[in-house]
């Protein structure tokens, strides 16, 4: 009989086989010593150490599935290269394009900086009333803004008619060039000759080796004073400090940042302060859609013999 490994986070209980051993987990405690023969673990919510010590106890492990769209959780574990493992890409999508959509709005809208001026009870005239429809060096609406999303997955399909439909112009970047779902996709070889023209800069990339830190200093230096950063993907592959000091140095209008490279933000982290800087605490994701459906897919898949969804290269 087959063992499978369910996290208590996960709300969306699969339909499973009647002869498949079921066993509900904490993930904030080690895995029950009497599921220890389980081939197959699903991940939603657990903390490293705990992934890292059921990478070591689970001896008869043969499939991981992971509810994160990234999966360099999962990957850093340390499970046998004998293991498959699988993603959550596409359970996000619509979450984390919502957000997304949210947070560029706030920023050509000015949402902050109408926050605070209700904080201080000041009636912020200079955000309201009759406004130059031109805004000219300033980002203040999408109707006409160039878009460029960097990371042009699912998640970016999902997104990408959202801000065309409210007007914006919206090129990907991803490893190689052409068109997908209906836009002009670069790679990120072009990105020079893109982002001086660029109003918003979306990073959704995941978190690798080649991304650490793709968003840097030289790619800020390129962006136009006017534009801002919006990092919903992983917190390593923006540089922190050069984005602050381009924020500082008036290099940039403003930034929206979803995902730190240490979570949650440390209290002592210059960013809070940063009034240009709008603090999201990882809220995009979080809500898999359709979980319990991937995970009866991808197990009736494994006991068959057949093809994963979403197997994860490593």
């Amino acid at each position: 009989m087959t063992t499978i490994l369910l996290p208590t986070t996960m709300s969306d209980d699969p339909t499973l086989p009647a002869d498949v051993r079921v066993v509900r987990y904490d993930v904030r405690e080690p895995v029950p010593a009497d599921a220890l023969d389980a081939e197959v673990l699903v991940l939603w919510g657990n903390e490293p150490e705990q992934t890292a010590d059921a990478a070591r106890r689970l001896t008869h492990l043969r499939w991981v599935q992971t509810l994160a769209a990234g999966p360099d959780a999962a990957v850093a574990a340390g499970f046998a290269d004998d293991v498959v493992l699988t993603s959550g890409r596409g359970l996000h999508d619509g979450p984390v394009a919502e957000h997304t959509l949210a947070l560029v709005l706030a920023a050509a809208r000015r949402l902050p900086d109408l926050v605070r001026a209700q904080g201080e009870r000041r009636w912020a005239g200079e955000l309201g009333g009759m406004q130059d429809p031109q805004p000219g060096n300033a980002f203040r609406t999408l109707d006409g803004a160039q878009v460029l999303i960097w990371g042009f997955g699912s998640i970016a399909a999902r997104l990408a008619p959202l801000l065309g439909a409210l007007g914006a112009q919206v090129t990907g970047v991803a490893t190689t060039a052409g068109d997908r779902h209906g836009f002009p996709v670069i790679s990120a070889f072009d990105l020079p000759d893109h982002l001086p023209r660029t109003d918003v800069l979306i990073s959704l990339l995941p978190a690798t080796e080649q991304t650490r830190h793709a968003v840097d200093a030289g790619v800020l230096s390129l962006l136009p004073p006017r534009a801002w950063v919006v990092n919903v993907g992983r917190g390593a592959t923006l540089d922190e400090a050069a984005l602050l000091d381009a924020l500082r140095s008036d290099r940039l209008a403003g930034a929206a940042l979803d995902v730190f490279e240490t979570e949650p933000l440390p209290a002592d982290s210059p960013l809070w302060d940063e009034p240009r800087l709008l603090i999201s605490p990882h809220a995009a994701g979080g809500r898999p859609r359709g979980a319990g459906e991937l995970v009866a897919a991808n197990l009736a898949a494994f006991l068959a013999g057949g093809e994963l969804r979403n197997v994860v290269a490593r």
